[in-house]
């Protein structure tokens, strides 16, 4: 079933896809194999506007939309996820906080920075002992006054763990997320912070050795006495938390849009094996047991595809997107993770093999269920918001 896009978003569909076949796919096994991060094709990515996506051209982007930049990142996961988890990280998490929150003098700095693709942006949240309980963070940022008002440092201390798009050679700069302060009523106050590679203090780990998403770039980064402008915090002072809550809104879209990608390339993968491969004298998606599974999978393709849409045009519309975007991301993620489970059943021992690509996706897809909230705290996001009056609508 193809959707009722517009000629535009047909466009942008075709050219990702297009790229993605040609320039990605023949290379997605070899850079799975070294954990390579595929600088050229980043650049290649960069050249046709796909680093900035959702971003006015004013700033330096390609003036899409939510929608079109979901199609992306479904095209791009439907061939390798480790180059479609880079763009969604860059643009979703790297980009849009200085976007949502930054100042116009922020904007005009980094937005066309990050939007060319030329740069890469990261967001530092999660740390060791901080994951699903993000408000449990420890790093530090301590304001040290200036002279005179404005004029003082900010000195950030704590240690961030998985964070992607950290240590490459274009990595411009991080969001971090630090506590502050103390509020009024005795919490802590959490606010965020514009911090650039170059920051004397802020080291990188080596990079993790990972399941899946191998030719991405993560690592632990640490902050000892890093100094940056006062002008760096990212919007108001103490809304940090508030603000980062509203960043992974936005990004269970892309991670739903990831998710939908990598099960529809299993999907292919499996429905052409499956015509493919003959045993007993037949190709084995002739027999029910196969085509049952195929069935299902291209079902329940098409049910999660209409959810993540519309979760992106409600985001486009200005309409609530929050409740619709957590079950898009759960949705997706658990059918990434069953559809590549399922397509390596279908092609059997050689499912088993790197040499398939559909190993890579079964590797891949895992992670899809724990980054950007688990699959266990999408269930308790979408279930508060259900039982609390004046809830989104879902209808």
């Amino acid at each position: 079933m193809d959707f009722d896009l517009s000629d535009d978003h047909r466009l942008i569909r075709a050219t990702v896809r297009e790229f993605a076949e040609k320039e990605i796919a023949p290379r997605a096994e070899e850079m799975d194999r070294e954990a390579a991060f595929p600088y050229d094709i980043v650049a290649g990515l960069a050249d046709i506007g796909l680093l900035g996506v959702p971003y006015p051209e004013e700033y330096g982007g390609s003036g899409g939309d939510t929608l079109a930049y979901v199609l992306t990142l479904e095209e791009l996961a439907r061939v390798d996820s480790s180059v479609g988890i880079t763009v969604a990280a860059h643009t979703s998490l790297g980009t849009n906080p200085i976007w949502l929150f930054g100042t116009e003098e922020q904007k005009r700095e980094w937005i066309p920075r990050l939007a060319s693709g030329k740069e890469l942006g990261a967001f530092a949240l999660t740390e060791p002992d901080s994951g699903s309980d993000a408000g449990a963070l420890r790093t530090k940022a301590t304001l040290e006054p200036g002279a005179t008002p404005g004029t003082g440092e900010w000195v950030l201390n704590g240690t961030k763990a998985f964070i992607t798009n950290s240590g490459t050679d274009i990595t411009a700069l991080a969001i971090v997320a630090a506590v502050s302060g103390e509020r009024p009523d005795g919490g802590r106050e959490i606010s965020a912070f514009l911090v650039p590679q170059d920051t004397p203090g802020y080291t990188r780990a080596p990079a993790y050795r990972k399941m899946g998403w191998r030719a991405s770039d993560t690592h632990e980064l640490h902050f000892e006495d890093a100094r940056i402008s006062e002008a760096n915090l990212l919007g108001r002072r103490g809304r940090g938390f508030a603000q980062l809550l509203t960043v992974l809104d936005a990004g269970r879209v892309s991670v739903a849009a990831l998710g939908l990608g990598l099960a529809q390339g299993a999907y292919e993968m499996a429905l052409r094996y499956a015509r493919e491969r003959r045993q007993f004298g037949r190709p084995i998606g002739s027999f029910q047991a196969v085509a049952f599974k195929l069935a299902d999978m291209a079902t329940r393709l098409e049910a999660a595809r209409g959810l993540v849409y519309r979760a992106a045009v409600a985001k486009d519309l200005g309409r609530p997107y929050e409740l619709l975007a957590s079950m898009a991301k759960l949705t997706t993620s658990e059918l990434a993770v069953w559809a590549a489970s399922e397509a390596v059943q279908i092609h059997g021992g050689y499912g088993y093999m790197d040499e398939y690509p559909v190993s890579r996706f079964y590797r891949d897809a895992k992670v899809l269920e724990i980054g950007e909230g688990t699959s266990e705290v999408q269930r308790l996001v979408i279930a508060r918001m259900l039982g609390t009056a004046g809830s989104q609508e879902v209808m």
